[in-house]
C-alpha cells in the first residue's frame, strides 16, 4: 500500500482508507488518528490499489493528477502525499467548483482548470512531478498520458491510468482497444502492471510504468 494508507477493520466490514489531518462525517478516529474510508465503486485508483496495484505514491511525492473531477479522490491522494504536492487538473468548470471545495483546505493540493489535452497550457508553476495519475474519458487516453509525462514527468518517474474502453469507441472490441492504447503507452514506458478492474469498473483497465524519457 502507499504511504497512508491502510486496511482497517470494523465490527461488519474490512475497509481500504487513508489517515487524514481531516476529520469529515465518514471518518473514523482511532488511537488518536483520522482515517478516511475510501470507496473503490467510485474511484479507479482505490479499486487498483485493492486489487494489488503497487502504486508508489509517498508522503513526499510530487503528484500530477489528470481528470480530478470533483476532487474525492484526489483528497485521498492529498492525504497519501501529506507532505508533497498534488496538482489536480479537471478540464469542466461545474466538476471543477466542486474540486475547490473539496479541497479548500489542503494547503498540499493545487486546483487547476485546465485540459489534459493541452499540457503546455497548464500554470507555469508546475515543474517535473514524480507520477503522473490520468482518470480521463477521451478517445486518446494513452496520446495524453505520453505528451503530459513528457513535459512534466521526470525521467523513471511513474504513469499511472485507467484506461476506459467505452470512451475511445462504443463498437470497437474491448479487447483490441485496451492492447493498442498498452501498446502505445509503451512506446514511451516500461509497463510493470497491468489490472483489470472489473467488477466495480467495466471495460477498465488500469496500467502502471515507467516512463523511459
Amino acid at each position: 500500500m502507499p504511504d497512508n494508507t491502510y486496511i482497517i477493520k470494523t465490527e461488519s466490514e474490512e475497509l481500504l482508507a487513508t489517515s487524514s489531518a481531516f476529520m469529515e462525517e465518514d471518518s473514523i478516529m482511532h488511537g488518536g488518528i483520522i482515517y478516511r474510508p475510501w470507496n473503490p465503486s467510485t474511484s479507479k485508483l482505490a479499486s487498483m490499489l485493492l486489487k494489488g496495484m503497487k502504486v508508489p505514491i509517498k508522503s513526499d511525492s510530487k503528484v500530477l493528477y489528470l481528470g480530478a473531477a470533483s476532487g474525492t479522490t484526489v483528497s485521498h491522494v492529498a492525504d497519501i502525499a501529506s507532505d508533497g504536492i498534488v496538482f489536480a487538473a479537471e478540464f469542466a468548470p461545474r466538476p471543477t467548483r466542486d474540486l475547490l471545495q473539496a479541497v479548500r483546505d489542503r494547503i498540499n493540493v493545487v486546483p487547476m482548470l485546465a485540459d489534459a489535452r493541452y499540457p503546455e497550457s497548464y500554470p507555469p508553476f508546475i515543474d517535473s512531478v514524480d507520477i503522473i495519475y490520468q482518470d480521463i474519458a477521451q478517445p486518446n487516453q494513452s496520446e495524453i498520458m505520453v505528451s503530459n509525462a513528457t513535459k512534466y514527468l521526470r525521467p523513471g518517474g511513474i504513469g499511472v491510468m485507467a484506461i476506459k474502453a467505452k470512451s475511445i469507441s462504443i463498437s470497437e472490441d474491448v479487447k483490441s482497444i485496451l492492447e493498442r492504447e498498452v501498446s502505445l503507452l509503451e512506446e514511451s514506458f516500461e509497463i510493470l502492471e497491468k489490472v483489470s478492474l472489473e467488477p466495480l469498473h467495466h471495460d477498465h483497465l488500469a496500467v502502471m510504468g515507467k516512463f523511459k524519457g
